[in-house]
């Protein structure tokens, strides 16, 4: 299913494999910018969306069912499809270490939960007017 896009209306494709944390995320983005979302629950559906909605960002969970967040944001770099899509990673893993492994994945931020409000709106606005601004 491909997402029709609005002129003015980034999507936002936004991964998380427990639901609750994913319809508290949709109303979040919905709070903070004037965006349209499409969700994944698994790795794999976070790939096919990807490449099928050309999001303008996404926030990826890394602990995921299937595949894990890094190995998607790893495949996502790898293919010319995704490859220039920002990745933000939502995680409650917080070690240094993590971080470090996540970013290095291609992964260009990460948001560790439970993350404030102001930080996901600041996050998200400003990679969305990066990747959104005409070139």
């Amino acid at each position: 299913m491909n997402l029709e896009r609005s002129l003015n209306q980034p999507i936002v494709l936004a991964v998380d494999d427990n639901l609750d944390n994913l319809v508290l995320l949709e109303f979040q983005l919905a709070s903070v910018s004037d965006c349209a979302v499409v969700t994944a629950t698994t790795g794999e559906a976070a790939l096919h969306m990807a490449e099928h909605n050309q999001p303008d960002l996404i926030l990826l969970d890394i602990l995921l069912p299937d595949i894990s967040g890094i190995e998607v944001a790893q495949r996502l770099k790898q293919s010319p499809a995704t490859a220039n899509i920002p990745i933000v990673a939502l995680t409650a893993l917080a070690r240094t270490e993590d971080r470090d492994r996540i970013l290095n994945s291609g992964c260009i931020d990460c948001l560790t939960k439970p993350y404030d409000l102001d930080d996901l709106q600041t996050v998200v606005t400003h990679h969305l007017s990066l990747s959104c601004s005409p070139l």
